[in-house]
């Protein structure tokens, strides 16, 4: 299903429509019915839906899938050059690596600054140990550095820290 293929189906019959609701809106003007410029109104909000469904039908809604990510939580993210994203205890060293590409993925945007001269995204994967009752332990499993200048950056950096897997409660990963 291409999702671009739908908006531009769905621009085509809003167009239909918002002539519609012209001539609906000449015709009450020529005939002084008392909705006239109720129909103008009408024909206004019509026209903003269709360009916004034609906006829509240009720029591509898709998601990249990394196959063996798990499902994460965004814990600090300052918008420029900083994430951090929280995992389960029981995450594998493949799996971090896999969700980590993942978030570089979802948390690139146009819209981030390099600040202080610094044109890469950080992201951080960590998950809270718990040794001891009433102790919590931020456990920083691995990082990945991508470009903020480039959405299609090749030159991604993974580094997953595989000494710490062995602070992790020795339970069954997730699958």
């Amino acid at each position: 299903m291409d999702i671009q293929l739908d908006f531009l189906k769905y621009t085509q019959w809003s167009g239909i429509a918002t002539l519609a609701f012209a001539a609906i809106a000449i015709l009450a003007f020529v005939l002084q019915w008392g909705i006239r410029f109720r129909l103008v109104g009408t024909t206004g909000f019509m026209l903003v839906l269709t360009g916004g469904l034609f906006a829509l039908s240009l720029a591509p809604l898709t998601r990249t899938a990394i196959p063996g990510s798990l499902h994460y939580s965004l814990i600090f993210d300052n918008g420029a050059t900083q994430a951090v994203i929280g995992l389960p205890p029981t995450v594998t060293p493949t799996q971090v690596d896999a969700t980590l590409r993942q978030a570089a993925s979802d948390l690139y945007s146009y819209g981030r600054s390099g600040a202080g001269g610094n044109n890469s995204l950080t992201i951080r994967a960590r998950t809270v140990t718990h040794p001891e009752a009433g102790l919590s332990i931020p456990l920083y499993l691995g990082k990945v550095e991508r470009s903020l200048a480039n959405r299609d950056d090749t030159g991604i950096a993974v580094e997953v820290y595989e000494d710490k897997f062995a602070q992790l409660p020795k339970t069954k990963p997730i699958t």
